[in-house]
């Protein structure tokens, strides 16, 4: 115990430094996945039959492929086929990459939520609004988009919460998150090498900011009540 104990604040601050990558990563994935889903599921849902069948194809490829191939593709690709390593080295060309993976494989998620959210909504609403002289751009925003918000915060949340823990996955192009940080405590770092207890440190972390987005999506989702 002793001896955890004077290790215990070196990886407690090497914890924090892997947990505040894994935040970076989660909220840029959010950041650009909610736009780029919309845009997804409008592109699917177009009348336009070629660009919904590229759409729908590109879709059911990322959503049946692994997220840590489409990581290992995205980073290595470049560097190893077109000899153009677009990414960069270091840690900053390592993030870059997995926000591009994260980004683009959520939002492909997000957006058969937003098709299903969207197609949810009666259709008469639509065609009532037309017969009122409103614009479809108008009945979207003003009549479909708060419907839509109703029916897909239970899916958006449950999406939410494994975005959280897949972000452990962008360890295997070595970027340092927070479970890359825990289990070099395994292999040697910062003089500290064979102990496995720091990885039930990092369990907590994820347990913890789980649980207050859990907490945060449940008022959310009880303030849009009144759409019943």
């Amino acid at each position: 115990m002793g001896q955890i104990s004077e290790q215990l604040p070196i990886v407690v601050e090497s914890l924090n430094i892997g947990f505040l990558q894994t935040l970076k990563l989660f909220f840029v994935t959010l950041t650009g996945s909610f736009p780029l889903g919309l845009v997804i599921a409008f592109g699917s849902m177009s009348r336009f039959r070629p660009l919904s069948y590229l759409t729908k194809l590109i879709v059911w490829i990322i959503r049946g492929t692994p997220l840590m191939i489409q990581l290992l593709i995205i980073y290595y690709f470049p560097g190893l086929v077109l000899h153009n390593p677009i990414w960069g080295s270091g840690e900053a060309g390592r993030f870059l990459a997995a926000s591009v993976s994260f980004i683009f494989n959520y939002a492909c998620y997000f957006s058969e939520i937003y098709r299903g959210g969207i197609q949810s909504v009666p259709i008469g609403q639509e065609e009532a609004g037309l017969v009122l002289g409103m614009t479809k751009p108008q009945i979207f925003f003003k009549i479909t988009l708060l419907q839509m918000i109703k029916r897909i915060v239970p899916p958006m949340s449950n999406e939410i919460i494994t975005l959280v823990k897949d972000t452990s996955l962008a360890r295997i192009i070595a970027l340092q998150e927070i479970i890359w940080a825990g289990q070099a405590f395994m292999k040697g770092s910062h003089g500290i090498s064979g102990a496995i207890w720091p990885l039930f440190f990092t369990a907590v972390y994820y347990l913890i900011f789980n649980g207050i987005l859990t907490m945060l999506l449940g008022r959310l989702e009880k303030k849009l009540d009144y759409f019943r």
